[in-house]
């Protein structure tokens, strides 16, 4: 009866704290803020500098002020502006802050100057990414990469630091997140994820080819902290019949568990 080897990765990322930044001075931007993090809008070059303006979303204005004298913030609990450099940050995000503003400046003679659009766009940070392998019949290795929390995820796989080549991928591509490495493929293999405004990587799991033995059983968990940084891991597990073998290893803001289960 042919072996079935597997692994499990599962990585639990913070995503408290994640501050994003944007040029609003450029009519049309496009900005991306973190759910529950902190945004920092570029809004104009200084405020000394300008009579009178205006900041509004929907009619209803977010800022007034006339040169440095700042006159209304309709967010002041959990912003600031600038004046000296023009910069609004705005703190715990929700989806009610996504939507259209636009700026309005005025002149000395009340003149409404070009006004500036900008869309602010919200999105989940990747929270957590759960990594699965199989060992198929034929030694070929099926890796899925999935991710928790995070809008609009995109993925991206590398072996031993370099992007994936048609050469070792039997079936999905560098972008998807379900690939199958051809049999005799091995090193190290690394996921991320990421969007606009957060990116996951799985710490890698270095791994040889699907022909191992039968009759072996081994397993390894990977404990990580936000403390430490990934380390590269410099060998394969080690093939022990009926033993367990556990290793601790760091990993950069995630915590993450590895498991390989051998079933026969």
């Amino acid at each position: 009866m042919e072996a079935v080897i597997g692994l499990l990765l599962m990585l639990l990322g913070v995503s408290h704290g994640v501050e994003t930044s944007c040029d609003g001075r450029i009519n049309g931007a496009q900005c991306y803020g973190a759910l529950g993090g902190t945004v920092v809008l570029r809004l104009m070059d200084r405020a000394s500098v300008i009579h009178r303006y205006t900041w509004f979303k929907n009619k209803s204005v977010i800022l007034k002020g006339r040169s440095d004298k700042l006159i209304t913030n309709l967010l002041e609990n959990r912003s600031s502006f600038t004046p000296s450099d023009g910069t609004f940050r705005i703190s715990n995000l929700s989806r009610t802050d996504g939507g259209e503003y636009t700026l309005e400046i005025f002149d000395p003679s009340g003149r409404l100057l070009d006004p500036q659009i900008l869309q602010l766009n919200i999105q989940a940070p990747v929270s957590s990414v759960l990594l699965v392998s199989e060992c198929l019949s034929q030694g070929e290795m099926r890796v899925s990469c999935s991710s928790e929390g995070g809008d609009s995820p995109q993925y991206s796989w590398t072996l031993d630091g370099h992007t994936l080549t048609d050469a070792q991928l039997l079936s999905g591509n560098k972008d998807s997140n379900t690939i199958t490495l051809r049999q005799n493929v091995s090193g190290q293999l690394v996921c991320s994820v990421s969007n606009n405004v957060s990116q996951i990587s799985t710490c890698g799991f270095r791994f040889t080819d699907c022909s191992l033995s039968k009759g072996m059983h081994v397993s390894q968990r990977v404990l990580v902290t936000s403390q430490t940084q990934c380390t590269d891991p410099t060998t394969a597990p080690t093939s022990i019949t009926e033993t367990e073998v556990s290793t601790i290893s760091p990993c950069s803001s995630l915590v993450c568990e590895q498991l390989w289960w051998f079933l026969f």
